[in-house]
């Protein structure tokens, strides 16, 4: 079996971003990622970078700010964050329904894809249960889930 992770990624003609499906939907645009922080606590940059530490971890990440997240991808994008007032939100897309009390709700995209919402308050909320999600996440944004023959 073939792996879908080789093919070659697609790349949008008017914003450059690149994506692991032809054509895919999306809004173009410049972000900057200070932008996602302005008139925030301090706090909220601290997890943010947590996050971010965790994931690379996993491997090489493409940070992409947007007007209202922060994705992150691989091949696809497999989490973001959205940087609120008093915490941050966030979901990863696993390949399959992970039931658990910290996600607050799950969205069941595909057979293969399934997006997990939840809620960091702080810092130390960032810790191995997270950092498993991130891995798990981080496969599916490789697209190790998906085969073809």
């Amino acid at each position: 079996m073939k792996n879908v992770a080789h093919r070659p990624l697609w790349r949008c003609p008017k914003c450059k971003r690149r994506f692991a499906n032809r054509n895919q939907s999306h809004f173009c645009g410049k972000h900057d990622l200070e932008h996602q922080f302005e008139g925030k606590p301090p706090e909220l940059r601290t997890t943010y970078d947590a996050v971010l530490k965790a994931i690379r971890r996993c491997g090489p990440v493409i940070v992409l700010p947007e007007k209202t997240r922060i994705a992150f991808q691989v091949r696809m994008s497999f989490a973001q964050l959205t940087i609120r007032s008093k915490w941050v939100d966030g979901h990863v897309v696993l390949a399959r329904r992970f039931e658990q009390s910290r996600f607050r709700k799950i969205e069941t995209i595909s057979p293969r894809n399934h997006v997990h919402h939840f809620r960091l308050t702080s810092v130390a909320e960032v810790d191995d249960e997270v950092e498993a999600w991130l891995r798990e996440a981080y496969a599916v944004g490789e697209q190790r889930h998906l085969k073809r023959a």
